[in-house]
């Protein structure tokens, strides 16, 4: 259920209409707009009048949500959510690049990536560490550029400490069903980066960010990185269709990573201006500064003019489509 409260909505009747909402057994996320307040309701009774709350004072509109997402839903917030990830905006009117290494090496190669990232006009540092002190390298390496960082959270035991240094957390595509891992980074105030599964549909990917949503957390990221098909030439088939359908469906703002979904660095940067001009919000790279010799994910790492050439062409493709 949706509650949109007329402009201008005293505190008052605000909460006697979430308490109203309460008593019927509904989880009430308040959501705060420029102009309206909306209450979603979650849960609660499968059979209920809308016209109880729709003759409350203050209430402009009642609707009941069909959809199995509530919170993801783009009825909950129709402007669209935009998240900010340190001093980065993503989903606002500019484009934004989250570069680097599958994997932090060493402090020399996040330090060298950091440096090829920002150069290049990326405004995001990835790197996923296997130790504790991969973080702390990934965590300087950005400082000194003046990047955010985010960083995968692969167990429950991670979540404390990648949340404690990174901005924005990760969840690959092998754990977007992993509820309780949903539901950890759920608690944290970092922003999540959610990673669509190889065999998920929107609707199913949808419902992966509705369990983070419910936890409390609001600042979801989608990411497509690729679906399995039929198709063997490259690892997974990008689903660019899904960009503009989870556009209509959520607020959520969504980036595409063409490196997981392809597999194969040649096949990258085409697939990078097409999600571009399919409405992505964004792209998530790899980046190495000699690929060839990575230590993971070398093949979809791009190299370092190659990046360059990528950042230049998105640029353009991202004027003519009147985002900065």
């Amino acid at each position: 259920m949706l509650i949109v409260m007329q402009q201008g909505a005293t505190d008052e009747q605000v909460q006697a209409v979430m308490d109203r909402m309460i008593d019927m057994g509904f989880n009430v996320h308040r959501s705060t707009g420029v102009v309206h307040t909306l209450l979603g309701g979650v849960g609660g009774k499968e059979e209920f009048d809308l016209e109880i709350f729709r003759v409350m004072e203050g209430v402009k509109e009642a609707h009941r949500i069909i959809s199995p997402y509530k919170l993801a839903s783009r009825h909950f917030r129709p402007g669209g959510t935009v998240v900010k990830v340190g001093n980065v905006e993503i989903g606002g009117a500019a484009l934004v690049t989250i570069a680097g290494p599958a994997r932090v090496e060493s402090a020399g190669q996040i330090a060298l990536c950091a440096q090829l990232a920002s150069a290049a006009g990326a405004q995001i540092l990835r790197g996923d560490a296997t130790r504790p002190e991969g973080l702390r390298q990934l965590r300087d390496a950005a400082d000194r550029y003046g990047l955010a960082i985010v960083s995968e959270a692969g167990e429950l035991s991670e979540v404390d400490a990648v949340s404690g240094i990174a901005d924005m957390l990760a969840v690959s595509p092998r754990n977007m069903q992993h509820g309780a891992l949903l539901r950890a980074v759920g608690t944290q105030r970092k922003p999540v980066l959610l990673k669509r599964g190889i065999a998920a549909t929107v609707e199913e990917w949808l419902l992966a960010a509705e369990q983070i949503l419910s936890a409390g957390n609001y600042n979801v990221v989608l990411c497509e990185s690729g679906i399995r098909t039929f198709e063997t030439y490259t690892r997974y088939t990008m689903d660019l269709s899904a960009i503009p359908v989870v556009k209509k469906l959520s607020h959520l703002p969504i980036i595409a990573d063409p490196c997981h979904a392809t597999g194969r660095r040649d096949k990258v940067a085409p697939m990078a201006r097409a999600a571009i001009a399919a409405g992505a919000d964004g792209l998530l790279l790899e980046v190495h500064p000699d690929p060839d010799r990575a230590e993971s994910d070398g093949a979809q790492s791009l190299s370092p003019a190659q990046f360059d050439e990528l950042m230049r062409d998105a640029r353009r493709i991202g004027e003519v489509m009147s985002r900065r």
